[in-house]
């Protein structure tokens, strides 16, 4: 949990920083942008192909080279003397977070009895909302009252202290099941992985498309200084923890209710943004909506992929890392083209639109389902 807490904080750090290190660099917000695009590319790629090219080495060693080079990515970018060198190491955080997630995602059944599986995945998963109520606004902060390099400083001597816990706590991990390529490309074929797959991809593009660019929404629509930022996004995380363990404790159980909910959620707020976020109580009700909403969307599409293949845990780790990392470079590309051009607005209401795609898509595989099994009865 705390590797993940130091990859998603890191990886959605320039989220709070954005308009900082743009204005740093002489570039727009949406070429800064790119900043959360080439994690999530590099990620979707090294994902299957780390995975699979360290197949046969102890897991707990992979986690922590892994942690060492998020380490040397962080101190990179806090030197960084121009904004290429910043991408190169958001290259490295891309490589680690393919490989990291792809194995400490589906690691929860090996360190826990069967019975408390389901409440590990939920701690686990409580990293990304973590990302979100610490991670995020303290390095805003970090940021705002020493400037963003030295937010960098800090993740990354945070993340040799998680180096550090890995190597004093985590029991040897020898691989237990080998993932092949044959095997991700076997999956695949499952209809039930390319809808897990699919619904993926709707709504983090929905939420990338619009959560990078949420501080130029705050500062221009809803006229929050920089202190009011870190305070918005402070309680969007707090939402965000609250998402996670509610959907863990739903998704469980009716996992395509949950899913669905969680999206129907997002899309509500996304579009609601534009119309009530020009004012603070009303930016600060939407946030909320959105921070519980998407707590509950990475749990919810892990459980997804491990349902549809149970006897494949790291195998279903690697196509929910990859697709979701690929998605979420999608959404922050598309996102910072469209802002570019339009408004911070424009970018909430097509992700709302994007979200709800997904609850449509949703309710058409539960009602298709539905209609099979009357038939199967009849």
């Amino acid at each position: 949990m705390l590797g993940i807490f130091s990859i998603v904080t890191t990886e959605i750090l320039p989220i709070g920083l954005l308009t900082s290190i743009g204005s740093s660099f002489t570039i727009s917000d949406g070429m800064a942008g790119l900043m959360m695009t080439m994690p999530g590319f590099l990620a979707a790629i090294s994902a299957p192909l780390v995975t699979v090219a360290t197949a046969r080495i102890d897991r707990r060693l992979m986690l922590c080279v892994f942690m060492l080079l998020l380490a040397l990515a962080n101190f990179l970018a806090a030197v960084a003397p121009d904004y290429w060198m910043v991408l190169v190491s958001r290259v490295m955080v891309g490589i680690t977070i393919g490989g990291f997630w792809s194995i400490g995602a589906g690691l929860a059944d090996r360190l826990v009895p069967a019975e408390q599986v389901g409440r590990a995945v939920s701690v686990i998963f409580s990293a990304v909302p973590l990302g979100s109520v610490l991670g995020v606004p303290v390095g805003t902060f970090i940021g705002d009252v020493a400037g963003w390099r030295t937010a960098f400083v800090v993740m990354g001597v945070l993340t040799v202290g998680v180096l550090i816990m890995l190597l004093l706590v985590m029991p040897p991990l020898p691989p237990s099941r080998t993932t092949r390529l044959s095997v991700l490309r076997g999956m695949l074929r499952s209809v039930n992985t390319r809808f897990a797959l699919l619904l993926t991809f709707l709504i983090v593009l929905a939420h990338f498309g619009t959560y990078t660019y949420v501080t130029p929404f705050l500062e221009q629509v809803t006229h929050a200084g920089s202190g009011l930022v870190t305070t918005f996004l402070l309680i969007y995380g707090v939402a965000g923890i609250a998402g996670n363990f509610l959907g863990g404790a739903v998704v469980t159980r009716y996992p395509r209710a949950g899913f669905g909910i969680a999206a129907a959620l997002l899309a509500a707020a996304t579009l609601l943004l534009p119309v009530l976020g020009g004012w603070k109580i009303g930016a600060v009700a939407m946030l909320i909506v959105w921070g519980v909403a998407y707590g509950a969307v990475p749990v919810s599409s892990q459980t997804w992929f491990t349902k549809a293949s149970p006897d494949m845990p790291e195998a279903a780790s690697v196509l929910f890392t990859a697709s979701f990392q690929a998605t979420i470079s999608l959404g922050a590309l598309v996102g910072g083209a469209i802002l570019d051009h339009t408004s911070p607005s424009v970018v909430m209401t097509l992700g709302g639109i994007t979200a709800a795609l997904m609850v449509l898509a949703a309710w058409s595989h539960f009602a298709r389902r539905l209609t099979w099994s009357e038939n199967a009865r009849s």
